[in-house]
Order: structure tokens, then C-alpha cells, then sequence
């Protein structure tokens, strides 16, 4: 029996709106199931640590100049190595951004913003996706998610989440011991510690095959970014389909969904 298609994109926490690149492969997936049917799947990457994900540009919607936002961290440690599900959102630093919004998103989205959870970075994120009514219909499969973790193929390049001075670091699996990239070619080494799959998020290179060892996607919506890097010989059963094309890539995306 054919398999009804299963059409998926993944991103990390990409912005406190998120960004237009990411709106575009949902209204990708929106498109090829209004034309084929089946499910989307939106595999939400909030194993990655890397701050600069969240980085929000915005436009001011009088001058339309560009203005810069993105989350504060607890700490320097958290901030860089912390895996996005685990980075905690200051309740200061949501009143004062409340503050700044008006000028450059909708007073229904601002209230959105001023309701959204105080938990991690990937939580806030996520929750203001569904209340700008961008995620209705859609599965949201999470990286951080243990059951997902536990039913992933086993891979050998990987990160593990550890516990660090105080925090839950995500760390690179040498095969001997841990490793932090403290930039260029620095690195912070951490001594083995036992681990299980509930701790191992992908990296780049082995992400494809571990999330369709979960998730047995028909077609996958990329970027021309992504694409260049996937090794597509890890899932042959794929469709992989390049996103529709759209202005300002880069940049959040704070239009009224219908």
C-alpha cells in the first residue's frame, strides 16, 4: 500500500517571530498538501545551542528601520552551551522587550508576546509561532523530545547533553571525551561521563538520517542553504523539495496570518 505523503521541514528556534525563511517552507507545506494531501511534520530542532539563532530583525513600521532583538541568558555558560529547550527566558527581559514591540508588530501579536511562557528559549519561541497561527494542523516533533530520542537510529557523530558548573551543556561526543567550542580553534575539554540516547541530539551532518529514522517523511521542504549540505544518500526515500522563494529571507515575519 502507497504511503500517504508525510511532508516535513525542520528549523531551530529561529527568532522571537520567526524568520521569513522559515515562514516560506510552511507555506511550502501548506501548498504540496493542498495539492497531494497528507500530513506536515515541523521538526522543531530545539537540541541546538547556539544563541545567534534567535536573533530577531525587525522592521519599524513607520521608518521601516531595521532594529535588532534576541533573548538574555542567566549566564555566560548557559548562553553559550545550553541547548535551546534549556535556555531560560528572564521575566525582565520579556517586560522590556513588551515594551519596545509596538513599534514594529501588530498590538494582537505584541499581546501574544506578553502571554507566552517564561520557561525555556525554545518554549517561547514555539508558543508564539502557534499564537500567530502559523503552526495550526501541523505535528510538532521536537529534538529534545526523550521518546523521539529513544526511537532515533544510532548515529556516531553527535551532541549529549551533560551537566557542566551548574548547567546542561550540550557537548560534542569526541568517541574519548567531551568537547565545548570556545571559538576558532579553541576547545574546552570535558572529561567521559556515562550518557544514554535520551541525552544525544544529532549534528548537522547526521541530522537527516536521525530525524527520518523518527519521523518517515515523504518529501522534505529545504532551503538552497540546507540543501548544499545535506547528505541526501541518508534518506534515498525522499523527495527533498526546494522552499518557495520569498523577499527579506533573513528577516521576522510579523504579518497577520489569515
Amino acid at each position: 500500500m502507497r504511503q500517504s505523503p508525510v511532508i516535513c521541514f525542520g528549523q531551530q528556534p529561529c527568532g522571537i517571530f520567526p524568520r521569513r525563511y522559515l515562514y516560506a517552507k510552511m507555506q511550502t507545506a501548506r501548498r504540496m498538501q493542498a495539492e497531494m494531501g497528507g500530513e506536515i511534520v515541523f521538526f522543531f530542532h530545539d537540541s541546538d545551542h547556539d544563541p545567534r539563532e534567535t536573533k530577531t530583525l525587525l522592521r519599524h513600521r513607520k521608518n521601516n528601520e531595521a532594529f535588532e532583538i534576541n533573548f538574555t541568558f542567566e549566564n555566560k555558560l548557559q548562553r553559550k552551551y545550553s541547548p535551546l529547550y534549556l535556555k531560560r527566558v528572564p521575566t525582565d527581559w520579556r517586560d522590556k522587550t513588551a515594551l519596545q514591540l509596538p513599534a514594529f508588530a501588530d498590538k494582537q501579536y505584541v499581546d501574544a508576546f506578553r502571554q507566552c511562557p517564561l520557561s525555556s528559549v525554545a518554549d517561547f519561541c514555539l508558543e508564539m509561532y502557534t499564537k500567530m497561527n502559523l503552526l495550526h494542523g501541523m505535528r510538532i516533533a521536537r529534538s529534545s523530545d526523550i521518546s523521539l530520542r529513544e526511537a532515533a537510529c544510532d548515529i556516531t557523530d553527535f551532541f549529549v547533553d551533560i551537566p557542566h558548573e551548574g548547567e546542561i551543556v550540550r557537548a560534542k561526543w569526541t568517541g574519548s571525551d567531551f568537547k565545548l567550542h570556545a571559538g576558532g580553534d579553541s576547545y574546552t575539554t570535558l572529561p567521559a561521563q556515562p550518557f544514554t540516547k535520551k541525552q544525544i541530539s544529532p549534528t548537522r551532518d547526521s541530522r537527516l538520517k536521525w530525524m527520518q529514522s523518527i519521523l518517515h517523511c515523504t518529501h522534505y521542504i529545504a532551503g538552497s542553504g540546507e540543501q548544499a549540505y545535506l547528505n541526501k544518500s541518508d534518506a534515498p526515500d525522499i523527495t527533498f523539495v526546494s522552499r518557495d522563494t520569498i523577499e527579506r529571507p533573513d528577516e521576522a515575519y510579523t504579518e497577520i496570518a489569515q
